[in-house]
């Protein structure tokens, strides 16, 4: 198993597959700069010659990058959930999504691949999240609500329930969400109003 980021976010990402006893060999970085982060060795990404084979999962919280390394590498991404995570059975979660400690994702929700569900947040029922996601701590996702590709939900941000979040938007931390909310739109505030545009990818 290889983690591709050597950061902060890979590091969380090590310390569960470490906890869990898992076989890891090392991290990917195309940093120069990177060597060894844990006591792992960093590798350039042209280090590892057959990363096709190899197990991977991307730890890049920039969901833009994240979706350029998944589509640029071909690779067996795999996905990782912490033990304190409260998984309900009826759910799918897709490759190379990364579920971190004390998150709760509820029954008949659907994760798409690559999705950062982060530190205690909450998906309730019902829920889509599409691929490329980024779900900050403890933000609170109500029942039915459908987050487009990319979308990232700031730290402590709140969506009430049966609203649809577009493409590739920005939703401010503690943000509170009671209207849908477009493709490309930045949001913030109490409740959550357009500031700007992200523009398309």
């Amino acid at each position: 198993m290889y983690i591709f980021g050597a950061s902060g976010h890979g590091k969380v990402i090590a310390s569960i597959l470490l906890a869990k006893k898992r076989d890891l060999k090392g991290f990917i970085d195309d940093n120069p700069k990177a060597s060894e982060l844990m006591g792992l060795t960093v590798y350039h990404s042209s280090e590892i010659k057959n990363i096709a084979l190899e197990k991977v999962i991307i730890a890049i919280g920039d969901n833009r990058v994240r979706k350029q390394i998944a589509e640029s590498f071909k690779a067996d991404f795999f996905s990782v959930i912490h033990p304190s995570a409260a998984l309900c059975e009826n759910i799918k979660i897709n490759k190379g999504t990364v579920v971190f400690p004390n998150a709760v994702i509820n029954v008949d929700t659907v994760i798409g691949a690559h999705v950062i569900i982060n530190s205690g947040a909450i998906i309730e029922h019902d829920c889509i999240l599409e691929d490329y996601v980024h779900i900050s701590p403890n933000a609170a996702i109500a029942g039915g609500v459908k987050i487009g590709e990319g979308t990232h939900i700031g730290i402590g941000a709140c969506v009430i329930q049966g609203i649809a979040i577009g493409k590739w938007a920005t939703v401010g931390a503690g943000a509170i969400i009671i209207k849908d909310v477009p493709d490309f739109a930045v949001v913030v505030g109490n409740p959550a109003k357009i500031i700007k545009y992200n523009g398309t990818i």
